[in-house]
């Protein structure tokens, strides 16, 4: 590991592994202390991404199918988050195991894409009851992150009882070297305690905490995804937002390594304030970035409306009924397309068709029967930040990415 520069953070200590003495990182409660040191720039950056948030919520009132929105986001965020730690499904892969289509990609991979769904709503469920963030929500959540694909055989919902690390083929060579398992418990307790009686700032609790989480590792696998996850539970919890519209893994995707470098500056130089920094304008970017998303979507509904009103004047009424269930299922068969349209079958069939000849929509599947439709510039908007790119640094106890892979959801798919 590096240098130690600061205790602010934490310290060093000696542990061993397999009988060989190494050297571990003893995070230090918190709040950091000294207490954060924030220049009117700073409490400038924080105040401008709270008002973003407030943005954020408000887009969801010009939307004509706000869950619809959420739906996709939560998707992306899912795959995004998923990528950071070395998978290589796309949003395409997704929709497609949704639909009960093969993926194109190996299935465990679509797999804990699906889990990060269920473990976001699972943990947005039990906040809605009441439950607070302690450590049996963060495993319970954590079970259903990691209960199938590549860590299934990693103890889901149960807390670390051996050494890990970040980077290197051991603790030796490691970027990082979490806490032994024995301190794990006390310090997620302390996290959790942190999150529930701290008065901070709900974004900037959100930022420490995230890092914090990081730093500890406490589970064998799916820490950087249950570590993003824990962000929107938190403004879930604290009524910053009413839906999982905020999602900073697809920032962190696109500053990767920004991203590491800041956890490790926090760590090793207890430098708070500059992944403080990093955070707040992740917030404003995704924000911004969702925001121009829900604007386009309004944008191509509307255009491709008043295309088939100028295209198909002989059957635009049905068209834009069809058109209207696409909007609100994007990935769909053609009848599902009749069932929430109100047409028949056959009209349902020959309007995609006609859709597909002008370029509106693309056939997945490429078969005769069970056909998937996709409302190609919909998902097109909504794919955008998802395409591959090379991972960061990996737990010990994660698998390495395979070649990268690109998928279009408007293309079937070959060979």
């Amino acid at each position: 590991m590096r240098e130690l520069k600061s205790e602010r953070s934490g310290q060093l200590a000696n542990a061993s592994y397999d009988g060989t003495p190494i050297r571990v990182f003893l995070p230090r409660d918190l709040p950091p202390e000294p207490p954060l040191a924030l220049t009117p720039p700073d409490e400038n950056l924080v105040a401008r991404a709270n008002q973003a948030i407030g943005r954020l919520e408000g887009i969801r009132s010009t939307l004509p199918d706000a869950k619809l929105f959420t739906y996709f986001y939560v998707r992306k965020e899912a795959v995004l988050s998923a990528q950071i730690e070395g998978t290589q499904s796309s949003l395409s892969d997704l929709l497609r195991f949704e639909s009960g289509a093969m993926p194109g990609v190996p299935l465990d991979e679509v797999e804990e894409v699906s889990d990060y769904i269920a473990a976001m709503e699972m943990g947005m469920a039990a906040l809605s009851t009441g439950r607070q963030i302690d450590p049996e929500l963060i495993r319970s959540v954590h079970w259903t992150l990691t209960k199938s694909g590549r860590g299934a055989h990693l103890t889901p919902g149960k807390l670390r009882d051996e050494q890990n690390w970040v980077g290197g083929v051991s603790p030796f060579d490691a970027e990082y070297v979490p806490p032994p398992a024995s301190r794990v418990p006390d310090l997620v307790e302390s996290l959790t305690r942190y999150i529930r009686e701290s008065n901070s700032p709900t974004l900037v609790k959100a930022a420490l905490v995230h890092a914090q989480f990081e730093t500890i590792h406490p589970f064998f696998d799916g820490n950087g995804r249950l570590g993003r996850l824990l962000v929107t539970l938190i403004l879930q919890a604290e009524q910053v937002i009413m839906e999982p519209l905020l999602y900073l893994s697809l920032y962190f995707k696109q500053h990767r390594s920004t991203y590491y470098e800041s956890l490790q500056r926090v760590r090793f130089d207890g430098d708070w304030e500059q992944w403080l920094r990093f955070f707040m304008q992740g917030v404003l970017e995704v924000s911004r970035q969702a925001v121009e998303t829900a604007s386009q979507l309004l944008a191509l509904v509307e255009a491709d409306r008043a295309r088939i009103r100028g295209e198909l004047k002989t059957s635009a009424s049905s068209a834009l009924r069809v058109l209207d269930a696409l909007a609100r299922r994007p990935v769909t068969t053609a009848k599902q397309v009749a069932e929430a349209s109100g047409v028949t079958l056959p009209t349902a069939l020959s309007t995609l068709a006609a859709f597909r000849a002008k370029g509106m929509v693309a056939e997945l599947t490429g078969g005769k029967k069970n056909r998937l439709f996709a409302y190609s510039g919909y998902i097109e908007v909504i794919n955008r930040g998802t395409e591959l790119g090379s991972p960061g640094p990996r737990s010990s106890t994660t698998e390495g990415s395979t070649a990268s892979r690109l998928s279009d959801i408007a293309q079937p798919q070959r060979g």
